[in-house]
């Protein structure tokens, strides 16, 4: 390759300036030429501008499409929410929960405070918070001793009535 080099197209004539230099034709149209994204209609992906396929419906709506099998999907009138891949199919299966930006839950405060109950006043409610534990424990084994009492006396009652039954049906 010591030969020379072949060129298939001729060098361009840079002296030449077009009619608007120093300014671009986005700049003449009044848009920008920032990397805004666009979301597509049958994907929801997003394309950069200057990427994909453009559709104009004969009722002037502009469709964007990133490659032909969005096209033909489109095209072939499918559904975007049966389409496993698309953006509605996956929000409407709670797939990509994480991504989505989740409202916070303001969650407000409870402040405690006393007041008398149907069965209590204040007064008594109070008297009861401020007791020593000590005396709250004897006073609930009062009260089961007491149960249990209740309960033994019924429990006898209960056996000298079956004893009487089977000693009336004995004699009978």
């Amino acid at each position: 390759m010591n030969g020379p080099i072949l060129m298939r197209y001729p060098p361009r004539n840079r002296s030449l300036k077009r009619p608007n230099s120093g300014r671009s034709r986005n700049a003449e149209l009044g848009t920008s030429r920032s990397a805004t994204t666009v979301s597509l209609e049958l994907s929801g992906a997003k394309i950069y501008p200057g990427k994909g396929i453009r559709f104009v419906r004969s009722d002037s709506q502009v469709f964007l499409f990133a490659n032909s099998k969005c096209k033909q999907y489109f095209h072939n009138r499918l559904k975007p929410a049966k389409l496993i891949w698309t953006a509605m199919y996956r929000k409407q299966h709670k797939k990509d929960i994480h991504a989505e930006a989740v409202k916070k839950r303001h969650c407000s405060t409870k402040k405690p405070y006393s007041r008398s109950i149907v069965g209590a006043t204040l007064e008594v409610i109070q008297k009861t918070q401020s007791e020593k534990p000590e005396v709250c424990d004897a006073a609930r084994e009062a009260a089961l001793r007491e149960e249990l009492k209740v309960d033994l006396f019924s429990l006898n009652r209960e056996i000298k009535e079956r004893v009487k039954k089977t000693k009336d049906e004995k004699k009978a």
